[in-house]
């Protein structure tokens, strides 16, 4: 008796194991293919809210001395002045319009000087940062790094370039509770986008990495590389 019930154990667990796999498949399987019919929606439609902005949300709700307050306008891709976007390509990711997602060359060079000095920094590219900021958030471990990187492929299908540049212009964050570069234009130099300058233009793109911390007016090293940048590529 003993016997069969150690058996009868083995089995009922196998068959748990079994239904909890069963369970984890269906909800990786359902959040791909959401992720993937909401890519194919953004090729003609805005995001009404992004990953990253929920969960801005969710830490303001959750911290009592903390507001929120969303600030974010929609606009087209040709209304944002060309130095803009090309600012943001350059501090971001040079090589935006000839890789397929993942800027290898980029990613070698980072492991080289990581080698080197011992500090590593980072080599997400614009589709990358897309990526995080519709479907994931900005914590950094190794499954959102898993998620994006095979989600990354989809997107790149489904979206085209110009496409892919206008949702980040339009939904990452650039301050606290600040999201497009609208906003961003408007929050920090009260002006719209198509006021900007190249020189301003520069400064908010230097922000990018850490949006909620740094400010255009104290990036002066940063946006004098990222303007340098521009004038190597012609830009």
């Amino acid at each position: 008796m003993r016997r069969k019930s150690k058996k009868s154990r083995r089995r009922g667990l196998r068959r748990r194991a079994l239904r909890v796999g069963l369970w984890a498949a269906g909800l990786i399987a359902a959040f791909y293919l959401s992720c993937t019919v909401s890519l194919v929606l953004l090729r003609t439609l805005n995001p009404l809210v992004t990953g990253v902005q929920l969960q801005r949300r969710i830490e303001a709700a959750l911290s009592p001395d903390t507001t929120y307050e969303k600030r974010q306008t929609f606009v087209h891709l040709d209304e944002i002045p060309l130095h803009v976007q090309r600012a943001v390509i350059a501090a971001e990711d040079g090589s935006f319009y000839q890789h397929g997602g993942v800027d290898w060359a980029e990613i070698l060079i980072v492991l080289g000087e990581y080698r080197k000095s011992g500090r590593m920094r980072g080599a997400s590219t614009i589709s990358q940062q897309l990526v995080k900021n519709l479907f994931l958030t900005t914590h950094r471990n190794p499954v959102r790094k898993l998620l994006e990187y095979t989600l990354l492929p989809i997107a790149e299908l489904i979206l085209p370039k110009d496409r892919i540049l206008e949702l980040y212009l339009n939904v990452i964050e650039w301050g606290p509770g600040v999201y497009g570069v609208e906003a961003a234009a408007q929050y920090h130099y009260g002006v719209s986008v198509s006021a900007l300058d190249r020189g301003r233009a520069a400064r908010l793109a230097a922000c990018i990495p850490a949006p909620r911390i740094w400010k255009p007016r104290r990036m002066d090293e940063y946006s004098a590389k990222i303007l340098q940048r521009m004038r190597q590529r012609g830009w």
